[in-house]
């Protein structure tokens, strides 16, 4: 699994401060976190809990890039 697929791939020239922009993973990571918030309808959002909320958008993302690699 490699974390540092870039999400929207570019040529060179679009390479800004030594990286191809965001990342597969942290792309994702914001996809899973949309639709935890969503899902959510503010009743998790209290300010107690992101931090878990974060983490788990992670570990999605995680797995669908591992099974990204199965399925190839």
């Amino acid at each position: 699994m490699n974390n540092d697929t870039p999400a929207f791939p570019a040529c060179n020239e679009a390479n800004v401060n030594g990286t191809m922009g965001m990342s597969l993973r942290d792309w994702f990571a914001g996809q899973a976190i949309a639709g935890i918030c969503a899902a959510s309808i503010g009743r998790m959002l209290d300010g107690s809990n992101e931090s878990t909320l974060a983490y788990g958008a992670y570990v999605v993302a995680d797995e669908m890039l591992a099974a990204r690699e199965q399925v190839k």
